[in-house]
């Protein structure tokens, strides 16, 4: 027998990959070690559309991780 659980319609969290969260999770860390804590609520969204950019075509071009880092170029995207 199984109970109840009325959570039809709701989000389902186990659907999220969270290795690839912890990678994106690092990049995070690395900005915040480098930079400080939230230095990038001030940067102009022109500058992170043009790291975005360099990211996703490094990535296309089927390079996985980014030399100065060594973090998946992905990771980097989903911060941008």
């Amino acid at each position: 027998m199984e109970g109840q659980k009325f959570d039809v319609g709701k989000l389902r969290w186990t659907l999220l990959p969270f290795k690839a969260v912890k990678e994106v999770v690092k990049v995070l860390e690395l900005g915040a070690k480098k930079y400080s804590v939230d230095n990038w609520k001030k940067i102009s969204k022109e500058r992170y559309k043009d790291a975005l950019m360099r990211h996703v075509t490094s990535y296309l071009m089927e390079e996985k991780n980014d030399e100065e880092s060594g973090l998946n170029h992905l990771a980097h995207a989903v911060c941008c």
